[in-house]
Formats: structure tokens, sequence, C-alpha cells
């Protein structure tokens, strides 16, 4: 039965797993209003969606 040798240090435990990490949405300023929004999605803040209102939003 194979038995590593030495003991993995931590720093070659964490440079292994460097890639396992939370990634942030794309964003992009809304057209309209300029606040930040995911892509291809409604306007949280004014409700517009490619030019047109689509939710309606009490501001």
């Amino acid at each position: 039965m194979a038995v590593p040798a030495r003991k993995t240090s931590k720093t070659r435990k964490r440079m292994r797993r460097g890639h396992i990490k939370l990634t942030v949405p794309g964003l992009a300023p809304c057209p309209n209003c300029g606040e930040l929004r995911k892509s291809h999605m409604v306007c949280p803040n004014c409700g517009y969606y490619d030019g047109k209102q689509v939710v309606d939003t009490k501001n």
C-alpha cells in the first residue's frame, strides 16, 4: 500500500486548492439609470430591460 513519505505542507496543500473560490457575477451598468446589474436581467432599481419598462418600481 502506498504511503506518503513526507507530510504535505500547508503551502503545497493550499496551492493545490487555489482554484476553489467564489466567482463574481458579471455586472454591467444599466443604460437607463447607471446602477450595476447582472447582464441580461431586468434592472432591480428602475425596472428597465432593453430600453423598455418591464417591471413597475415604486421610486
